[in-house]
């Protein structure tokens, strides 16, 4: 017969494997928070959408239909609408990353008719840079007089003060920051 000393380093054994099994569990369940997910932005037009489109017979209305609302007009030509669509890679600790882009650009002529429809992928983009340098903006710089005499006339003893002869409520205590007042203003009987 085991006396129960003898159990007791099984039963000890046998807690550290279950909190072990419970934690593995945990810590598992967690990494779907660490799992990249994907997020679409802008028209979500696909290639059979605008396949349908023919050049020379389809109009604007034709194409609100067929692909809504464009996300985009060219700047200077209100003929020219821009579908812009993206598919971002969210992954934790990092930036997100473009996996998918496509912009259809479809002109119309001044009669509403579809004339030219192109579409532009991600390798079609161009990336811009910033440029080196900063601009510079008047009045920001002020040398040492400006700085001593900008601060003339700025310097209130009396502001310190919190009782009879100062302080946000001038003179006197009043609000209204006149003697005589006591406060009431000037009213009439």
């Amino acid at each position: 017969m085991r006396s129960p000393k003898d159990n007791q380093p099984r039963s000890r054994s046998l807690r550290v494997f279950s909190c072990a099994v419970i934690g593995a569990g945990i810590a598992l369940s967690g990494c779907s928070i660490f799992k990249p997910s994907t997020m679409q932005r802008g028209s979500l037009v696909e290639a059979d959408d605008y396949n349908k489109l023919k050049i020379g017979e389809t109009s604007r209305s034709d194409v609100m239909d067929a692909l809504g609302s464009p996300t985009g007009h060219a700047t200077f030509d209100d003929n020219t609408w821009l579908y812009v669509s993206m598919k971002q890679v969210l992954a934790p600790i990092s930036f997100p990353q473009v996996q998918k882009q496509e912009v259809v650009v479809l002109t119309f002529d001044q009669d509403g008719v579809l004339r030219n429809l192109r579409t532009l992928h991600k390798d079609d983009a161009r990336y811009v840079t910033m440029m080196p340098g900063k601009t510079p903006t008047p009045g920001t710089k002020i040398n040492i007089m400006q700085q001593i005499l900008g601060n003339v006339g700025r310097y209130n003893p009396l502001s310190q003060m919190s009782s009879t002869y100062g302080g946000s409520t001038g003179p006197m205590n009043s609000m209204n920051g006149g003697p005589g007042h006591g406060g009431a203003g000037n009213t009439l009987p």
